[in-house]
């Protein structure tokens, strides 16, 4: 079977940055999703917590997660009780210079009228001090079929020259 990728839609943060990046109005021709980013806050902190929503719903998600930067490791499990996705801890204001977070979100099904799975995975580097990967496991308890997908961080803002690209999946 063979799959391809088609590019929905991109978005690459002007001037003065921006408060979230979102895709809207997702066509239902395909069958999986996937969005890929290069995210950098603007707070004044090492990192910001790199966060996702569906559809503008603040309900019905949980996740585990798995974390590590080469010298420790840790995990968390926030069931169901979550209002949102956590993608990966992204690079800030006072975090190395220059240095975006890569993250690759997979939504496989998301027209389905079923509970919807994510997979993330994310990468956070900080030059010599460490790198940190994420993996991110969760669930949208919500029959809807996708339709916008946003990103924001906890705090502050997505700087100018962060990128992010939704692609929809079609196996042929």
């Amino acid at each position: 079977m063979a799959t391809t990728y088609t590019l929905i839609s991109s978005v690459t943060v002007g001037s003065g940055g921006a408060a979230d990046i979102e895709f809207t109005s997702i066509p239902a021709t395909y069958t999986d999703l996937v969005v890929l980013t290069s995210l950098r806050g603007t707070t004044s902190a090492v990192s910001v917590s790199g966060q996702l929503r569906f559809n503008g719903s603040t309900s019905g998600y949980g996740l585990k997660y798995l974390a590590g930067s080469g010298t420790s490791a840790s995990s968390g499990d926030f069931g169901a009780t979550t209002s949102l996705i956590y993608i990966s801890d992204i690079p800030a204001a006072t975090g190395t210079t220059s240095t975006f977070a890569n993250v690759l979100v997979y939504v496989p099904n998301y027209t389905s009228s079923n509970n919807k799975s994510i997979s993330v995975d994310g990468v956070e580097e900080r030059n010599n001090a460490a790198a940190y990967a994420t993996l991110v496991a969760a669930k949208w308890d919500n029959a809807s079929a996708i339709t916008s997908v946003k990103l924001y961080p906890s705090s502050g803002n997505w700087v100018q020259y962060s990128t992010a690209y939704l692609y929809g999946i079609s196996n042929a």
